[in-house]
């Protein structure tokens, strides 16, 4: 039977009311994100793009863009030595600062999961920051010096990791520590998003692990911590990217003060070739938490796909000996077969 008629012998399913009702429904409640993706992230995205290889300046008239091919990443690189230093730093502050978030969320969110008196007062509490905390109150704060710890020390912490770190690694553990407060008010979110995946976890696990006599640290390792392996992933991805769209991230206000800058070297294409450095070293760090925290394949299922491998391999010598055989005994049938007579007496 060919194809065409193949097709033509499959009866058509004809998509009911109901069915397109509900696609319907599924893509208008996405429009809003589709839309928004569209003009807020993939329009200015082909932009910026666009313009990081031109040098625009307003005139009268409008934009005027000059090509001027990569010399706008030499710029930064050779006559902004501020930009790459900066983000040397924010590269270390990130992966300090985004196992502690991350950590610090998991320890609030199982304490919060527990049954303890007025949970639903604490879990608001911190929350809290993430709704308060942010453009001008945070500037406040920080201004104020809300964001950091009084009795804390930050100089003698610096110059104790500066003798057995680089001075970029120790500066950056510096800051992550005089503003330690500010950083913990970043985990709001992932705390709810912990809260919620322990919330899932099936609590005849834990009945079954302390029946067997396990303990609460081999509980945590063997059920809690394996079933949070997704969610930790997603944390450590969102905080990645929290942190480099904080208003309070030095290499942002660069950005923004080399776009709206007077100057003839800067502008528009020198702001756009600046972002996507910054971009592409975002996506660098999130990769790389990806593959640190991304999820891997357990140990029994490793064994069991080696195990049928090995069964399948089995089969297939077993296949081979027997066409091995079989080609043999043919052989042999054709062998005797040439020195045999027939004497017409129906023997042989």
């Amino acid at each position: 039977m060919s194809k065409r008629t193949e097709k033509q012998s499959k009866p058509k399913i004809k998509v009911g009311k109901l069915e397109k009702r509900e696609s319907r429904a599924g893509y208008f409640f996405i429009a809003p994100w589709l839309i928004g993706t569209l003009l807020f992230l993939l329009i200015p995205l082909g932009q910026s793009f666009y313009y990081m290889w031109f040098n625009i300046r307003i005139t009268p008239k409008g934009y005027a863009f000059n090509f001027i091919g990569a010399q706008n990443f030499s710029q930064i690189w050779v006559e902004n030595p501020e930009f790459p230093q900066q983000l040397v730093t924010y590269i270390w502050q990130t992966l300090l600062e985004v196992p502690i978030i991350v950590v610090f969320a998991l320890i609030i969110a199982m304490m919060l999961n527990g049954k303890i008196k007025c949970r639903a007062l604490f879990r608001l509490i911190f929350f809290l920051p993430v709704i308060i905390v942010s453009g001008p109150v945070m500037n406040m704060l920080v201004s104020e010096g809300a964001a950091t710890i009084p009795a804390m020390n930050v100089q003698s912490i610096v110059a104790a990791f500066d003798r057995v770190l680089p001075t970029q690694i120790a500066t950056s553990v510096g800051e992550m520590f005089s503003n330690m407060i500010m950083i913990l008010w970043y985990s709001g979110v992932q705390i709810l998003i912990f809260i919620s995946a322990l919330q899932k976890i099936d609590s005849a696990l834990y009945e079954a692990a302390k029946i067997d006599g396990g303990s609460g640290w081999e509980c945590f390792w063997k059920i809690t911590l394996p079933t949070m392996k997704p969610m930790i992933l997603l944390n450590a991805v969102y905080t990645v990217i929290f942190l480099s769209g904080n208003e309070q991230n030095v290499l942002i206000t660069m950005i923004e003060s080399a776009m709206f800058s007077g100057t003839a070297e800067k502008g528009y294409g020198y702001a756009s070739a600046m972002a996507w450095m910054y971009a592409i070293i975002i996506s660098v760090m999130a990769a790389l938490f990806f593959v640190m925290l991304g999820s891997k394949k357990d140990v029994y299922d490793r064994k069991a796909k080696k195990f049928k491998k090995e069964q399948k391999k089995e089969e297939r010598m077993k296949k081979r000996v027997r066409r091995r055989g079989e080609r043999h005994a043919r052989k042999v049938a054709n062998h005797a077969n040439k020195f045999t007579t027939y004497d017409g007496s129906g023997d042989y």
